[in-house]
């Protein structure tokens, strides 16, 4: 295997670590190589409950938020801009040095020539189609990069920077709530409720008791308390694809990721399905919105007995999935 952009540029001398201090890696996505940095140094900054799960199961010191104080900063640029810029104000905060890695389709290119403007960076490692730089960092020289924690749209939802939909109601959640029957008794899972859009629409429902909101992205997450009010409201920060709940659900609604990447992994909502199907009742029913491309008719009908399509507009179609093949409903039925 050959060395990753970080291994080859540290071992070339392109790249410098000073010799003592924490590291801070920003976003680093579960499989990235780390292997070139001391680990006993390294504490993973990540929000997203899938990726921090997996370094923490690698041994890898892991939190929420950057520690207080850190010699040098790691900064994976993820798919957003915005977000990318907002990492590199964190990992600038205090000074430093700050280590940028990134793709071209992550904006690399025009990350660093933004950063030039700024400050010095060390001539830039190209590799696998992206490329990694250095550059000392002065305190507050990147802080207008800053996002806030959330950001109140005009029309009143509180979402936060980076997070799926930052710019208001996805089309695809829209039409499902719009679709959802007037009365759901009992209690309800939204999987990948993202900032609560969808699980704000289900509470507004006849009968609903509880809505779940299970969402890896912590920032996501945290919007959604703040946009759902009540005591029925419920929010997990875990993976939707792994999440085992300890009693069965009457529904399960959810607009399925589909990437998590730039390129299509119809995977993702395959997963989602199969935790549908194990998380409701023999009674259950699960609610689902997909682009119509996706092709999710055969994990449907491998975890569902009935399946049928809703109304709903041209480009999405609209599901309902009933008699569930999961391990709740099996249970259930004893």
């Amino acid at each position: 295997m050959s060395d990753s952009r970080l291994t080859f540029a540290l071992k070339s001398g392109a790249l410098h670590l000073p010799q003592t201090g924490q590291i801070a890696v920003f976003r680093p996505r579960a499989g990235a190589d780390l292997s070139a940095l001391p680990r006993e140094r390294v504490e993973i900054v990540q929000g997203n409950r899938a990726d921090h799960d997996a370094w923490a199961r690698q041994g890898y010191a892991t939190n929420i938020t950057p520690p207080e104080d850190f010699a040098t900063a790691l900064v994976l640029l993820p798919r957003a801009k915005a977000e990318s810029k907002a990492l590199i104000a964190a990992a600038s905060a205090n000074g430093g040095s700050v280590i940028v890695d990134g793709q071209k389709t992550d904006a690399i290119d025009s990350i660093l020539r933004e950063i030039r403007k700024r400050a010095e960076t060390t001539a830039p490692v190209a590799k696998a189609h992206g490329k990694i730089f250095q550059f000392q960092a002065s305190p507050g020289c990147f802080a207008d990069w800053a996002l806030p924690p959330v950001t109140r749209l005009e029309s009143g939802w509180i979402t936060a920077p980076g997070m799926f939909s930052a710019d208001g109601p996805d089309p695809a959640s829209v039409a499902l709530a719009k679709a959802l029957p007037v009365k759901m008794p009992g209690r309800v899972a939204d999987l990948g409720a993202g900032w609560g859009y969808l699980a704000f629409h289900v509470l507004e429902r006849q009968g609903v008791s509880e809505c779940v909101l299970v969402e890896a992205e912590h920032a996501a997450l945290e919007a959604a308390r703040q946009n759902l009010h009540g005591g029925r409201a419920r929010f997990l920060w875990e993976d939707a694809r792994a999440w085992n709940a300890p009693e069965p659900f009457d529904h399960v609604v959810m607009n399925p990721p589909f990437h998590t990447t730039r390129a299509a992994e119809p995977a993702l909502g395959a997963a989602f399905i199969a935790t549908a199907a194990r998380n409701l009742a023999s009674h259950g029913t699960l609610w689902m919105v997909a682009n119509r491309h996706l092709p999710y008719e055969t994990p449907l009908r491998e975890a569902f007995g009935e399946i049928r399509e809703l109304d709903g507009p041209p480009g999405f179609k609209i599901l309902a999935a009933r008699r569930p093949r999961g391990q709740s409903a099996a249970r259930k039925r004893r």
